[in-house]
C-alpha cells in the first residue's frame, strides 16, 4: 500500500514546488527563447523602472516651479494694484496750498511809457555796471604840467591802424568780440608823449584774449626786451609794466626810448604807451603810478 501514490499526484507536486536551484519558474525564459533576447528582456525592463521613478521623482519637482511663479506674479499684481489705488485716491483729492509768502505786497516801482529821457540805463537800472557808462569818462586826465592832446572814442577800423597789419588786426579784434574803444594823449613839451587807451569787449574771454596776446610778445627782443614787473594790487598775470631795454633807432629819426602797461580789468584792457622821443631814460616808477591810478578808475 505504501506504493500507491499516483503519477498524477506527483506530477502535482512537482509543478507547484520550486527547483531545486532556487529559480523562479515564473522568471525562467520562455521556450525557444535565447539567452540573448532573455539578457535584453531584462535590460529593457530595468529601464522603464528606471524612467518610471526619475519621471515620480521629476513630478514634485514641476509643482514646486508652478507654485513659485503663481507666487511671483500674485506679489506683482499686489504692488500694482497697490499703485493704482494709490494714484486714484491722491488723484480725487484737493490739491494742499502752499503757505503764504513772508511779504505779500511787495513794493515794485510803476512801469513807465518811454520818452526822450529814457535810456539805455534807465531801462537797465538794476543790472547796470559802471564799465557800461561813457568810457571815455573812465580815463584819467592828463597830469599836471602837461598838454592835453585830446580824447575820445575810436573806430574798429582806426584802432587796427595802430597796428603792423591792419587788416589781420580787424579780424582778430572782431573774433575777440570787439565793442568800443576810447583814448586820451597828453604831452609833455616836444620830448615826451603818453597814450592811454581803453578798449572793451562783450565779455571776459575776449578780453583776456586780447591782453595775453598782447603781453606775450614784450619780453621779445626788438620790443621791451625784457621780463617787466608787476603792477602793485594785481595779479601777474592781469597787469605788467615793461620799459625798453635798448634805445630804437632809425636813420633820419631821432632816437625813441618807449614804455608800455597793460592789465585787465573785467571786460576791460588797458593800455599805456610811454614815449621819450630823445631816448631818455624811462623811470619804471612813473609808468607804474600812471597804470595804478588807471586801473583805480576802473
Amino acid at each position: 500500500m505504501e506504493h500507491e501514490q499516483t503519477i498524477p499526484e506527483l506530477r502535482k507536486a512537482d509543478e507547484s514546488a520550486p527547483k531545486p536551484d532556487g529559480s523562479d519558474p515564473a522568471a525562467a525564459p520562455a521556450a525557444g527563447t535565447t539567452p540573448a533576447a532573455a539578457e535584453a528582456a531584462d535590460t529593457a525592463t530595468t529601464d522603464a523602472a528606471a524612467d518610471d521613478g526619475a519621471a515620480v521623482a521629476a513630478a514634485p519637482r514641476g509643482r514646486r516651479g508652478r507654485t513659485t511663479l503663481l507666487i511671483a506674479a500674485a506679489a506683482a499684481l499686489g504692488v500694482l494694484a497697490g499703485a493704482v489705488a494709490g494714484y486714484a485716491v491722491q488723484y480725487h483729492r484737493d490739491p494742499t496750498p502752499l503757505p503764504p509768502l513772508a511779504q505779500q505786497n511787495l513794493v515794485a516801482p510803476k512801469a513807465l511809457a518811454p520818452d526822450d529821457s529814457t535810456t539805455n540805463k534807465t531801462i537797465n537800472a538794476n543790472r547796470w555796471h559802471k564799465n557800461d557808462d561813457d568810457l571815455a569818462e573812465l580815463l584819467i586826465e592828463a597830469p599836471d604840467g602837461t598838454k592835453p592832446e585830446g580824447k575820445g572814442y575810436d573806430s574798429l577800423d582806426v584802432f587796427a591802424a595802430t597796428f603792423e597789419r591792419p587788416d589781420q588786426a580787424v579780424s582778430d579784434l572782431a573774433s575777440d568780440g570787439f565793442r568800443r574803444s576810447a583814448t586820451t594823449y597828453w604831452s609833455r613839451g616836444d620830448r615826451v608823449f603818453v597814450e592811454v587807451r581803453l578798449i572793451q569787449f562783450n565779455d571776459y574771454a575776449g578780453a583776456e584774449a586780447f591782453q595775453k596776446g598782447q603781453a606775450s610778445y614784450m619780453p621779445a627782443v626788438g620790443y621791451a626786451g625784457n621780463s617787466g614787473v608787476a603792477i602793485p594790487g594785481i595779479a601777474g598775470d592781469l597787469g605788467h609794466v615793461w620799459v625798453d631795454s635798448k634805445v630804437h633807432e632809425e636813420p633820419g629819426y631821432e632816437p625813441v626810448r618807449g614804455a608800455r602797461a597793460i592789465a585787465r580789468r573785467g571786460d576791460i584792457v588797458m593800455q599805456i604807451f610811454y614815449h621819450d622821443n630823445r631816448g631818455g631814460k624811462i623811470a619804471e616808477s612813473d609808468v607804474v603810478r600812471l597804470a595804478e591810478r588807471q586801473l583805480e578808475r576802473l
